[in-house]
């Protein structure tokens, strides 16, 4: 694919334009920005070779949508109104079924395919973007019937050259999972974050004693709020149910504690050791 227009050039959109010039260095990347300090400071690091607009998306063999999920939503038919009809349109969303729905009677839907790359860091911006951030990642797809087939080939050959595995799931199931193994991470990070800096403004040793399991536990906390509020906005139920269930958890174990059943605060903690195993086969 030659001409290459990405969206949003942050951490995801950045690193995906890093990896597809690596791979061949004749590709065309521009970017497309609100924030032009953003396009700027790609170009400097050779993360795009020019700023665009959307009326050069005529020319795009593919584009990225790689901006916050409510952004999406209002920019992508906009976007699907100005491409060919040889253009590949993909967005990296962590939210599938909003979008997935935006467009679904739009008379270029064949030229979408609806993607949710499991990667990513803490940081954002075009300085967070960096090479190889894809590579043995899982790289999930909805709605893969509803993409025209020539343009699902560009699209896995691209994924595949970018090193990542494919899983298919519809919008739905996509939300509903994510809300556990992600959306749920990020408000737990946030939320202990939030209880340590309320409690330092009386104790200020405790970042003192703070470990490294401290610092892995709220290493998400440091992630963008711009990109998150509307991430939880858009997949509220599955949110508030993964929620419940978390709180619920903390509950029961508080009152183990409170009431000196120690044997169950151990085995709750011998259950979940389980995980392990579990992370460990899809490592």
């Amino acid at each position: 694919m030659k001409n290459i227009y990405v969206i949003g050039v942050g951490l995801i959109g950045g690193s995906l334009a890093l990896d597809i010039k690596k791979g061949d260095p004749q590709s065309n990347i521009f970017g497309i920005d609100i924030n032009d300090t953003h396009l700027e400071e790609a170009k400097q690091r050779n993360i795009i070779d020019a700023k665009a607009d959307y009326a050069a998306l005529k020319n795009a063999d593919l584009v990225i949508l790689s901006i916050p999920v409510n952004k999406a939503v209002e920019e992508l038919p906009k976007i699907l109104d100005a491409i060919s009809e040889t253009t590949l349109v993909i967005d990296v969303g962590s939210t599938k079924l909003p979008i997935c729905e935006v467009v679904k009677t739009h008379p270029m839907r064949r030229n979408f395919l609806a993607t949710h790359p499991i990667a990513g860091t803490e940081f954002s911006g075009p300085k967070a973007a960096i090479h190889n951030l894809f590579q043995k990642k899982t790289n999930i797809i909805c709605e893969v019937e509803k993409t025209a087939f020539k343009l699902q080939e560009k699209a896995l050959q691209l994924f595949s050259d970018l090193g990542m595995r494919i899983r298919y799931m519809n919008p739905e199931a996509h939300d509903k999972h994510i809300a556990y193994v992600s959306h749920l991470s990020h408000i737990s990070s946030f939320m202990l974050g939030k209880t340590v800096i309320e409690k330092e403004k009386n104790e200020r040793d405790i970042f003192d004693m703070a470990g490294s399991g401290f610092e892995s536990t709220v290493r998400l906390a440091k992630s963008s709020p711009a990109m998150w509020t509307p991430i939880f906005q858009q997949n509220k139920t599955n949110v508030i149910e993964t929620l419940d269930e978390y709180i619920n958890n903390l509950k029961r174990f508080k009152n183990y504690i409170e009431q000196d059943q120690f044997d169950d605060v151990y085995n709750e903690m011998k259950n979940t050791n389980h995980i392990k195993e579990i992370l460990k086969g899809i490592a």
